[in-house]
């Protein structure tokens, strides 16, 4: 099919729309930066809002035509596009720069931005440090790659907001293009299979991930998490993590107090974990990641305790939603990879006095399904599966319990509360992404809460 033109001329090139296009459009337009839009598709999300805002601009899609990369003084990629995509390498390999948002925001801000990238968990912790921020009374920009209605692209959060500080979440898509972030402070939390669609092995994909600590001026590094540790030597200052007990004024970490498990700054005990609203030590995790950072950039122990008292979590994140017939149901939908299902399972089974029933399934991203089967096998009565890799998460646990399949996610629900006991819980934590069936993974968690009320 022929692409589809429209207008003429532009210096620089976005190629992907949706809503990181949409926002690059308008921080170009808002510095009076001439630029047109490339895309694959011929209905990208967002083609309406941007037809409407920029008539004007030149907008070619249903394809990346070659020529017209080669003439871009500077290609702005979308998350969505990789790299590697033969068009695009194709350019980078003749000199053309290419670059993404988080670098046009780089060039551009001028107060300290904490940057938090990792596998699981960096939601929670840029929402949470937020907070943190709020409650300090600092003017805080939250956004990024992070989820949600109310969030923004890094580049909005730069056009529309007068902060003094900003926290971003970070995907490995963003960070193939980031050159040089200069954050304030860095992190990987974790690095786990994920994204395997995309990148040949798990090297690449740490690989990615590593570029967020580019001129960092401090960096926090995980003490549970060997790939978290930053690749390349620096003059950065270090901070780290972990649930062992810290050893110095540089460390956070879990001590006993009069035998109690306290949150710790190297001796300096803040919170008791009892304390927390948040539960499950993945979470313990988390909150120690978002305090290392808070006091990286100077927020005081006493106002984060105070969050910490307060913060319950995300939805879709072990989301407790109700207890029927002594059954308790958890969205755990963000459970989008091996590792966060793993993670979801010991905490929901720690919490419950008899077994659980997992629903999973959906895009598996070519991921390896078998470090499941442990955790599976130690703690659910039935697996519920669902989704176009169904059978391939069927073959990883086959043995270690019993396995049955629905059509949809209302099914899934029946057969779940069908199966379980008194004392049990009911978990979805997919192990997969939603978009065989649903927009994304909120919706699939939606659809799941929507279900689980209906059931009488």
């Amino acid at each position: 099919m022929n692409a589809v033109i429209e207008q003429q001329g532009a210096e620089k090139l976005i190629v992907g729309l949706g809503k990181t296009g949409l926002s690059c459009a308008r921080y170009l337009r808002s510095v009076n930066v001439p630029f047109g839009v490339m895309d694959s598709r011929f209905s990208p999300p967002g083609l309406g809002e941007f037809r409407r805002e920029f008539p004007d601009v030149e907008l070619e899609l249903g394809g990346f035509r070659q020529a017209r990369l080669m003439q871009a003084g500077e290609i702005i990629l979308s998350p969505g596009v990789s790299v590697g995509t033969p068009e695009i390498a194709a350019a980078i390999e003749a000199g053309v720069p290419v670059v993404g948002d988080i670098d046009l925001f780089s060039r551009a801000v001028d107060v300290p931005v904490v940057a938090v990238t990792g596998s699981n968990g960096k939601s929670t912790v840029v929402t949470l440090l937020g907070e943190m921020a709020r409650h300090a009374g600092v003017r805080v920009g939250v956004g990024g790659n992070l989820d949600g209605r109310a969030s923004m692209p890094a580049l909005d959060l730069l056009r529309t907001g007068d902060y003094a500080l900003y926290v971003l979440e970070l995907s490995s898509f963003q960070l193939e293009t980031t050159q040089n972030l200069a954050a304030e402070i860095a992190v990987i939390l974790n690095i786990s299979e994920d994204h395997l669609d995309r990148y040949d092995n798990l090297t690449e994909y740490a690989r990615a991930k590593q570029r967020i600590f580019r001129g960092a001026r401090q960096v926090l590094i995980n003490r549970d998490e060997p790939a978290s540790e930053p690749a390349e030597a620096s003059n950065a200052r270090r901070w780290t993590y972990g649930l062992d007990e810290p050893d110095d004024d540089t460390a956070f970490g879990i001590r006993l107090v009069a035998g109690t498990p306290h949150l710790c700054v190297g001796r300096t005990a803040f919170a008791a974990t009892r304390e927390l609203a948040l539960v499950g030590d993945h979470n313990l995790s988390n909150i120690l990641a978002a305090c290392a950072l808070g006091h990286a950039v100077g927020l005081s122990l006493d106002t984060m305790t105070g969050v910490l008292r307060e913060f319950s979590g995300l939805p879709h994140r072990c989301q407790r939603l109700r207890t029927l017939q002594d059954v308790t149901f958890y969205n755990d939908s963000k459970g989008t990879n091996v590792s966060a299902t793993v993670h979801a399972v010991r905490s929901i089974a720690s919490a419950t006095t008899g077994k659980l029933v997992l629903i999973a399934g959906g895009i598996s991203k070519d991921a390896d399904f078998t470090p499941l089967r442990s955790v599976v096998a130690a703690s659910a009565r039935e697996v519920i599966l669902i989704g176009r890799d169904a059978q391939q998460l069927a073959d990883a646990l086959q043995g270690c319990v019993p396995i049955r399949f629905a059509g949809d996610l209302e099914e899934a629900v029946a057969l779940a509360f069908a199966v379980a006991r008194s004392g049990d819980a009911v978990l979805l934590s997919p192990a997969c992404s939603s978009f065989d069936m649903f927009r994304d993974y909120s919706h699939r968690g939606r659809v799941f809460t929507a279900a689980v009320e209906a059931l009488r």
